[in-house]
């Protein structure tokens, strides 16, 4: 992924916390995968497994920054290589949140399938924006792998279609829980489960926009998509 140096040793260190962030990237989708299968299959057993992997997850997380850390006090990068260090500190963060989501999402899903009373919910619905939202998430670690700015900003794009689906979740949860004031429990436990889903594509968002950053050295947060296509379109590095 980065650039050469003239030092050898730098290059490796660079390389070897991206294979790292990369590892952990794969971790955290399998947590995710493993977490929509429990909620399409309300299998207690796989959302166990997804609880089982969240301590991994989070001691490769402190891995991950401490040797950031000895990387920037040694080496004392500047420009473009002290932006890659920080995406890859902010990636790393941002992929731990996600393996939180994924946590909450099994948790759920266990409280649902004790409550006996999901199968009667859209949760089908809900499964199809995990499906976006795991799409998404592995689309940013390949772009990011690659530091692509042009999957980067699509993936800015999709995002929206993520908040659409929540969107109209939320306003089919709000109908039956007005009809049958029984299913209000579940449903708040769906809403739960529908944003957890939605911060996966949140996360996803924030990392194509650190991709945008080691590129062109613009924090495009909170930006319109128009000024960061204009971002992209320029030509300094």
């Amino acid at each position: 992924m980065p650039d050469k140096h003239l030092s050898t040793q730098f290059d490796s260190e660079l390389n070897g916390v991206s294979t790292r962030v990369m590892e952990l990237g794969g971790l955290v989708e399998s947590q995710i995968r493993q977490a929509i299968y429990a909620l399409a299959q309300f299998n207690v057993e796989a959302a166990s497994q997804v609880l089982q992997t969240e301590n991994r997850v989070n001691a490769m997380e402190v891995d991950i920054d401490r040797e950031l850390s000895s990387i920037i006090a040694r080496r004392q990068p500047t420009a473009r290589d002290l932006r890659l260090l920080m995406a890859f500190s902010k990636t790393t963060a941002n992929l731990e949140r996600v393996g939180d989501e994924a946590a909450k999402i099994a948790r759920m899903v266990r409280s649902i399938i004790d409550s006996g009373s999901a199968r009667a919910l859209p949760s089908s619905e809900l499964r199809v924006a995990a499906d976006l939202a795991s799409g998404l998430l592995r689309k940013a670690l390949d772009a990011f792998a690659r530091l692509d700015t042009a999957t980067a900003l699509s993936i800015l794009k999709e995002d929206d279609m993520i908040d659409k689906e929540f969107d109209g979740f939320v306003r089919k949860l709000i109908t039956y829980m007005m009809e049958d004031p029984r299913t209000i429990s579940a449903s708040l436990d769906l809403l739960f489960l529908a944003k957890a889903i939605e911060r996966v594509g949140d996360h996803a968002k924030n990392i194509a926009e650190f991709i945008i950053y080691v590129v062109k050295g613009a924090d495009v947060r909170h930006s319109p998509l128009e000024q960061i296509e204009s971002t992209l379109q320029s030509e300094g590095r």
